[in-house]
């Protein structure tokens, strides 16, 4: 369905039915929620492009309607000379594209990066990735799935060569009121970054198939690891793992994760790169109590387990599960040791995540020394009104016994 379609006419203000608001619009937030919208006169589809008026019939956005989902609106544009069109959409891939290629120069490390980060790239409820010759395409709202033939235009236009394959996850595709249709999953495709190859399976649903996001942060990571012993919990794919043994010329390199699948796929990686490294399938929480209790430490230790919760209602056994895999870790971090924990917890906020750590510490009996806090890769902006969108957090810390100083801090 194309943008032009879902015009209809709405005297005085464009081509656009109108949705009027509860309240004045004093934010820029592209989300407006439930509690803040009129119910329309008229039946909307899902992800109708509408023209939104505040209480005091001011016209403030425009953007997609869903009367099905909690977030009712997704403000795209403030300017309402700006319609929803082919042009739209196209000058905002351009932008996003801009930002990739000539300012972060991205294609002269790797061939994957984010195309589209949603909301940080005025875009909501859309996210692209490149995995070399194929384009992932992950729906968030009904209403950028439904300009999935308009928007695999325009990425076209950018990746000729590419494949495209899309999918939106179940819980996306409820809460939305949408059904989307997958074409075929790519499968399989190498792609390098910093000249480190990954074998990557598309159509798995783990994210849109690999960690993009922490690019930045593994090439950061190998800088700490010459001729030391490190440790990757939650490895995945073993990116981390493979940085510390190839560009950080790390002595030793274990890599542990409990997911039989992605342990394989880490294996397969080391051997496409000639790495040495050794990976163990375990669950994490009795194997590090088992290494403590042996007395086994590690330079660098390296924490970045899976999100933990998508609900607030959960949000305190997400923080209880943190803290407890943080007190465990720090336990088998060699004293001056380096920890980088991480938290992809979009609910989780920076404070929180601290505030987890400073009582895992105590219980650990260990002082955190924190350097640096990290977030996602450069391709994963963020605007400063849209916190939502700066989900990771990396926390790089040495590991102190409780009562040493940083004075004397060599293990």
């Amino acid at each position: 369905m194309s943008a032009q379609e879902t015009q209809t006419a709405s005297p005085g203000l464009g081509h656009y039915p109108v949705v009027r608001l509860k309240i004045e619009r004093r934010s820029h937030h592209p989300w407006i929620y439930q509690k803040m919208v009129e119910k329309p006169d008229v039946r909307l589809p899902p992800g109708s492009i509408v023209d939104i008026v505040d209480r005091t019939g001011r016209w403030v956005g425009r953007g997609f309607y869903n009367g099905h989902s909690r977030i009712r609106l997704r403000v795209l544009t403030e300017d309402p000379a700006q319609h929803l069109d082919e042009s739209f959409f196209a000058r905002q891939l351009q932008k996003a594209l801009a930002l990739r290629r000539d300012l972060l120069q991205l294609d002269r490390v790797t061939d994957a990066y984010r195309v589209v980060h949603a909301e940080g790239d005025g875009l909501s409820g859309l996210v692209v990735d490149r995995y070399a010759d194929v384009l992932v395409v992950e729906f968030y709202a009904a209403g950028m799935y439904r300009l999935r033939d308009l928007l695999a235009k325009l990425l076209r236009q950018h990746f000729p060569e590419a494949q495209l394959y899309w999918f939106a996850e179940e819980h996306v595709q409820k809460q939305e009121s949408f059904d989307c249709r997958e074409p075929t999953a790519p499968g399989q495709v190498v792609i390098s970054e910093h000249g480190i190859r990954f074998q990557v399976q598309l159509g798995t649903r783990h994210k849109t198939g690999f960690f993009l996001d922490q690019r930045d942060n593994r090439r950061a990571l190998a800088e700490l690891c010459r001729g030391q012993r490190v440790l990757d919990l939650c490895c995945h794919s073993g990116a981390f793992a493979l940085y510390a043994a190839l560009l950080g010329q790390a002595a030793e390199v274990t890599g542990l994760d409990l997911d039989e699948q992605a342990l394989a796929l880490a294996q397969a990686n080391a051997r496409l790169n000639g790495a040495r490294v050794r990976f163990i399938q375990a669950d994490l929480y009795p194997w590090l109590r088992d290494a403590i209790a042996h007395g086994k430490t590690y330079d660098v230790v390296v924490l970045d387990p899976s999100k933990q919760t998508r609900s607030r209602e959960s949000l305190a056994e997400a923080c209880r599960n943190y803290l407890d895999m943080n007190r465990l870790a720090m336990q088998v971090v060699s004293p001056g040791g380096i920890l980088l924990t991480c938290s992809c917890t979009g609910l989780v906020s920076e404070e929180d995540f601290l505030g987890v750590l400073r009582r895992a510490a105590q219980q650990a009996r260990r002082h955190l020394q924190v350097f640096r806090i990290t977030g996602a890769a450069a391709d994963h902006p963020f605007l400063v009104h849209v916190p939502e969108s700066r989900y990771l957090k990396a926390v790089w810390c040495r590991v102190l016994p409780s009562g040493a100083s940083t004075a004397h801090a060599e293990g």
